[in-house]
């Protein structure tokens, strides 16, 4: 094989054009194997440099000047629109008095321009067209199933429709019937009353026809004539058939009362992006977070808490139950699993529903109106902890049935969207075990994830790039390694996450840098965490079962 013509060939000397690359002369810009840099500095240049090859073009590369060709051109002309000149030039009467700058100087300034653009497009503004590609990809990818949803809707209104135009027939058929009824029955009462009546007229014909056959004197003088009595019949009964009469249909109104289509509407926000300004609305932090209230569940080993509204929270621990507790601390509602284990994590979806994840059955169940349904169910995967997103999508953390791979995937309704599980360089981001891998999303969209083994926070994007990790902070006072458990978010997008054995919370703002603990109000082993809307921490003592309500912000 032709070694130049190598896909995976090494570089190669410039001027022999065959030995490996040894070192490189930074004034003429060319590669050079060990035998080949005396040949090359023997030569009529006297400004040969030369350098190992790892540390080539460390030399400013300067333009040759147009009026003095034998010069380069090191300086800057001020008075001259920033005009290239060589020293030459400096000299000239055309500069003279002018002021002067290094062409080095300016090219170090430009450098860290260059450094700091790379860096903000790379770290700020790439991402952020990045989430909005990724959301206008969601939108599109979920077009077609909110569009099916919609005509479903109309259809059933339809349908709808259908019966009770139908219910309706069925009546009038019914009111056509009796009426039918009553309209037999009174002809035939009426035809009833002449059969009667002939059948009279019938016996008197036949009493008439033995009298005038008779020769008996008597039985003919005191006949009595029924003609008048028979010839004022009954007046004739005439029964007009009832009639439908169909109202106009108006199409315009029909189309009013069905329903109505809402216009398209489109809404832009304008994307600010920051730009690493800081953000001057934030709330401060208080120097001794306030416990509110303490919430006595009586669950053993209490894991996990949820927040429904400012009255309601869902709890659960090692045991088969999920219960709903007011802030007061009584009891509202009790849920058991289906499969009468301990679920995996709870949450609340956006209509108030209570989700669970349940390891035995690798499902992830819906509880509405205290019927449980089944909305997902994995193969080859073990479901873990969960989150529902401000978009109203669920976010679940899951471990492979051999517990080597964990991996973040986001479900709208029952339907995979998103599968988050390496890095840029096809790297893990989670470690792969059936530890606890709690989840979150800031209100950026960023997904944090707090991985109990790795002793790790992992914060991905909304598109799934890693943004940082988060390993602990040196403390005095904390001495135990770093494994956090609970995680939740609050308003100003800072990440609050438990620190079981250190029996702390660590407070993190959105770029993963250490704000402070909460280590102050005897916390004793905390695990689930989450904020209400007003950014009151609920915190989940797991040794006693009580749920502690701070206050930490001012």
């Amino acid at each position: 094989m032709n070694p130049r013509s190598s896909a995976q060939d090494v570089h190669r000397c410039d001027l022999c054009e065959t030995a490996i690359v040894h070192s490189y002369c930074d004034f003429c810009h060319v590669n050079l194997c060990k035998p080949c840099i005396l040949d090359h500095i023997l030569d009529e240049y006297d400004k040969h440099k030369i350098v190992p090859f790892q540390k080539r073009r460390s030399t400013l590369i300067h333009s040759k000047c147009e009026t003095h060709s034998h010069r380069n051109c090191e300086f800057q002309c001020e008075d001259c629109n920033n005009m290239f000149v060589c020293s030459s030039c400096m000299a000239s009467t055309q500069h003279k008095g002018h002021s002067f700058v290094e062409v080095t100087e300016v090219y170090k300034t430009k450098k860290d321009d260059i450094k700091k653009d790379t860096n903000e497009l790379e770290n700020h503004i790439s991402p952020t067209y990045e989430e909005i590609a990724f959301d206008l990809e969601n939108q599109l990818a979920s077009l077609d199933g909110g569009y099916d949803k919609l005509t479903t809707t109309m259809s059933k209104q339809g349908e709808q429709w259908h019966r009770e135009i139908d219910i309706i027939v069925n009546k009038m058929k019914t009111e056509i019937s009796d009426i039918k009824v009553k309209h037999k029955e009174l002809l035939q009462k009426h035809l009833n009353d002449i059969e009667q009546i002939q059948s009279l007229i019938k016996e008197t014909l036949h009493a008439l026809m033995k009298i005038e056959e008779s020769t008996e004197v008597s039985s003919t003088i005191e006949y009595n004539s029924k003609i008048r009595e028979f010839s004022k019949p009954p007046p004739k009964v005439k029964v007009t058939l009832p009639t439908f009469i169909p109202k106009p249909i108006d199409c315009d109104k029909l189309y009013t009362l069905f329903g109505q289509i809402t216009p398209l509407s489109t809404v832009t926000e304008e994307n600010v992006l920051s730009l690493n300004q800081p953000n001057t609305s934030v709330k401060e932090l208080l120097d001794e977070p306030e416990l509110v209230t303490k919430i006595q569940t009586g669950h053993k080993n209490l894991r996990n808490v949820t927040f429904v509204n400012e009255d309601m929270i869902w709890t659960s621990g090692n045991s088969n139950e999920i219960e709903c507790f007011n802030i007061k601390g009584s009891t509202l509602h009790t849920i058991h699993t289906k499969s009468g284990v301990w679920p995996g994590d709870i949450a609340v979806d956006s209509d108030g529903n209570l989700m669970y994840s349940g390891r035995e059955t690798r499902t992830v169940n819906k509880v509405r109106r205290s019927e449980t349904e089944e909305l997902i169910r994995l193969k080859g995967w073990v479901p873990r902890n969960l989150c529902v997103t401000s978009t109203g999508d669920l976010l679940l953390t899951m471990y492979s049935d051999d517990e080597t791979q964990s991996k973040v995937v986001r479900y709208s309704g029952s339907s995979e969207k998103q599968t988050i599980q390496f890095d840029d360089e096809g790297k893990p981001l989670y470690s792969g075990n059936s530890s606890m891998k709690h989840i979150t999303e800031n209100r950026n969209h960023d997904i944090c994830v707090s991985d109990y083994s790795a002793g790790a926070i992992v914060m991905v994007n909304q598109s799934g790039k890693l943004r940082w990790k988060y390993t602990g902070h040196p403390s005095v006072t904390n001495n135990e390694p770093f494994n956090p458990y609970g995680i939740t978010t609050d308003s100003q997008s800072r990440i609050l996450t438990a620190d079981g054995d250190n029996h702390c919370i660590h407070i993190l703002d959105q770029n993963g840098q250490f704000l402070r603990y909460i280590d102050n109000c005897d916390l004793n082993d905390p695990t689930g965490l989450c904020v209400d809307n007003n950014d009151n921490l609920f915190v989940c003592d797991y040794a006693n079962g009580n749920v502690k309500k701070f206050k930490y912000f001012k």
